[in-house]
């Protein structure tokens, strides 16, 4: 099945890219090819031809994947009144209080279920609107309970659907915001909440009176209770209570995180705690309604979306199917509940992360966040609320206006915020490439790495752009006095604008390791091309820090020939001797890939043999967008190729690049011992380059020409830095 599953991918993906047959046509038996492609292929890859663009890939048909491929599921009902004719949402629920009570429960485990789905990127129409109930909200006007819970979770709905609106990250699911007509307003106040706190209390009283042992044996005169059985009551008070509680929560938690400038994330991070705590007794509810599920449907089959496996009341997936999309009807596959409660621990623990941010206004420690944040892998809505924090009403975080941010990011004064060259066209614009970069940062992987290799090219016009827009206002850049503003001004912006281009290249390479893009006989190139990046990066880097401190020293008043910095009290910047860790690590795995380089061009070893992409065509895939922006200038294909080619065993000097970075290491953990971040990466690259120190030393020691020696590269302990692990066969 999955043969056939892997042939009719590959028809469908290649049937615009067919070349039509003429009388030069030669036609070859490829089925042997497509066999052995179809057992090596694991799922989600393709078998593609050179012609066949990332474009096309995405617009190819998956065979059986709910979100690309409809499929066709008919329904029981065509139409909601037609379902509440045939008795699909009773009301009451049942006749039995009993039953009664789990079916609300039900209906509240189900709800949660369909709208961790719905967030995963599925159809608000098949998934929480697929609830009966909430498509007729009215029939439960006379139920306080459900009528209170459906219009919170309606509003929620609402809230999480403008934040992810306005920060446009609905377009990595494109179903995500689409309403369909359903009705989803009708909640602009929050008298709804007055009736679920009445209903709160309500159950609270109740509570407390089934913990007396006199209650079990005598009603109380003004409390009725939910249900007929005095030993069930206390179990059903407090399943009712913590799923309404985890509701209610959860709606101020949203409602807290849009206040602008951050100003509701302290009370935020109080209903987050509380919403974390709820989670976990939902979860000890299981048991108790797993028990009580099992006596009242012996016959019926178990389901995953309620904690008590029955099949809840009023939901028919397939009801808005017709609405939802001009295609056959979708058969979506509902998160379990188990599953649902993970979703909702995982957004909550990433909602608190970002709500314990400092907001801080150096764009360094902005990009830093975004980085580490994005190591956790956050879903759409979380990261929607990220990016809703960072700009509001074009600056970042409604407070600190763009171009301050790049004053203070190019090692600036604040007291030149104020000077005309702002008003600059050229410098307006880096101030929008600068946000859409920090949009593009808060995407999933794939949607970044794409975005950010597009970007590089705009990033490298504007340097131009700015140059010839300074030399205009200014004149000759190099032959001006230093004592003007605005010159440092210019200078200082056009560094800072080329060492943020590099580190946008640098980021753009280090996604492709996340995304499993490199094979292994692609690491060489890999590693070269990172280790070229990673010198200019830390070139401007190192400038940007230098020209800071002469910047400095001019402001404190000192004389010109003072303030030339002293090479022999001068200390390189951490972020630089950080950068020179990575160059280390790039450069000595480069060396043990270089060397297997020797291997295949002077012993033919490890040569890549296949019927498909020459190295050039995967040299050209990778870094398409590197070598369309010129970064680094000079560096092509070619440059590669001289690296390789002239590596000889015999002239291959075996330099141990990993003991300096071990070296550079020690000195670092001095500086960033305050930073947690910073101390488990240093962590990282100091396992990294022992390992492959060890390894380098083996391998000098053995001796390449062993036949019996085989290296490996792994990914233990960094998602970037591979290290070496020889064995013999």
């Amino acid at each position: 099945m999955a043969d056939e599953q892997e042939e009719r991918e590959i028809t469908v993906s290649t049937r615009e890219t067919t070349i039509p047959s003429g009388d030069g046509t030669v036609w070859a038996d490829i089925s042997h090819l497509l066999s052995s492609a179809c057992n090596e292929l694991r799922d989600g890859e393709m078998v593609h031809g050179d012609n066949f663009s990332l474009f096309a890939a995405m617009s190819a048909l998956e065979i059986m994947d709910p979100k690309m491929d409809s499929g066709m599921e008919n329904g029981q009902y065509h139409s909601i009144d037609e379902a509440i004719e045939g008795g699909a949402a009773p009301v009451p629920l049942s006749t039995d209080k009993t039953e009664d009570v789990l079916c609300i429960l039900d209906i509240m485990d189900h709800l949660l279920a369909c709208e961790a789905t719905w967030h995963k990127g599925h159809s608000l129409a098949q998934t929480v609107f697929s609830c009966i109930y909430l498509l007729r909200l009215d029939r439960t006007s006379s139920h306080p309970l459900l009528h209170s819970f459906f219009r919170i979770v309606r509003a929620t709905c609402n809230a999480v659907i403008a934040v992810v609106s306005e920060a446009r990250t609905h377009e990595e699911e494109d179903l995500f915001t689409m309403a369909y007509g359903l009705p989803l307003g009708g909640e602009k106040d929050e008298r709804f909440l007055s009736t679920l706190n009445a209903v709160e209390e309500t159950l609270c009283r109740q509570l407390r009176a089934c913990k007396s042992p006199a209650a079990k044996k005598t009603a109380v005169e003004d409390q009725e209770p939910l249900q007929t059985n005095p030993d069930l009551e206390e179990g059903f008070c407090r399943a009712l209570l913590c799923r309404l509680r985890f509701r209610k929560h959860y709606y101020h938690i949203l409602m807290c995180m849009r206040r602008p400038q951050g100003r509701g994330f302290e009370l935020a991070k109080k209903h987050i705690s509380s919403c974390l705590i709820e989670v976990e007794h939902m979860r000890k509810s299981a048991d108790f309604l797993r028990s009580i599920g099992c006596l009242t449907c012996k016959d019926a089959a178990p389901v995953e979306t309620t904690a008590s496996s029955r099949h809840p009341v009023g939901f028919d997936a397939n009801l808005n199917a017709r609405t939802s999309a001009p295609a056959p009807p979708r058969a979506i596959k509902t998160l379990s509940w188990d599953m649902a409660l993970e979703y909702f621990k995982k957004l909550l623990q990433d909602l608190d992360i970002i709500c314990s941010f400092s907001l801080d206004p150096l764009l360094e420690k902005v990009l830093q966040f975004i980085v580490e944040f994005q190591k956790l892998q956050p879903d759409l809505v979380a990261r929607a609320h990220l990016q809703a924090l960072l700009f509001q009403e074009g600056k970042l975080y409604g407070r600190d206006p763009i171009f301050l941010v790049i004053c203070k990011a190019s090692a600036l004064p604040e007291s030149m915020k104020d000077i005309d060259i702002q008003k600059n066209e050229a410098v307006v614009q880096l101030g929008q490439f600068l946000i859409n970069l920090l949009r593009i940062l808060c995407t999933n992987v794939a949607w970044q790495r794409r975005k950010l290799g597009k970007v590089l090219q705009d990033w490298r016009v504007i340097y131009v752009q700015l140059e010839l827009a300074f030399r205009e206002q200014f004149g000759e850049l190099s032959g001006m006095s230093d004592e003007n503003v605005c010159i440092r001004l210019a200078r200082h912006v056009l560094i800072w604008v080329e060492e943020q281009t590099y580190w946008i290249a640098l980021r753009f390479l280090s996604l492709g390791f996340d995304l499993d893009l490199y094979s292994s006989n692609e690491y060489c190139m890999v590693y070269w091309y990172l280790y070229v990046v990673l010198v200019k990066l830390a070139e401007k880097t190192h400038l940007k820090q230098l020209s800071a401190a002469d910047s400095a020293a001019k402001r404190k008043g000192k004389k010109k020939r003072d303030s030339v910095v002293d090479t022999k009290d001068y200390r390189i910047p951490p972020a630089v001797m950080l950068l020179q860790c990575y160059i280390c690590l790039a450069e000595g795995l480069a060396m043990i890939l270089q060397m297997l380089a020797a291997l295949r061009n002077e012993l033919k070893l490890f040569q890549h043999v296949g019927p498909f992409n020459t190295e050039y065509e995967r040299f050209s895939q990778h870094f398409e967008h590197l070598q369309k922006a010129c970064l680094p200038d000079h560096i092509s294909y070619h440059s590669f190729k001289d690296y390789t080619a002239q590596a000889r065993l015999s002239t291959l000097v075996m330099y141990n690049h990993f003991k300096d970075a071990q070296k550079i290491v020690k000195e670092l953990k001095k500086s960033f011992a305050s930073d947690s971040d910073k101390m488990a990466e240093l962590r990282c690259i100091e396992q990294v380059a022992e390992r492959n120190s060890i390894a380098l030393n083996v391998i000098n020691r053995v001796g390449v020409l062993d036949s019996t020696l085989k290296i490996s590269l792994e990914f233990t302990y960094h998602p970037n830095f591979a290290v070496a692990v020889v064995k013999r066969s």
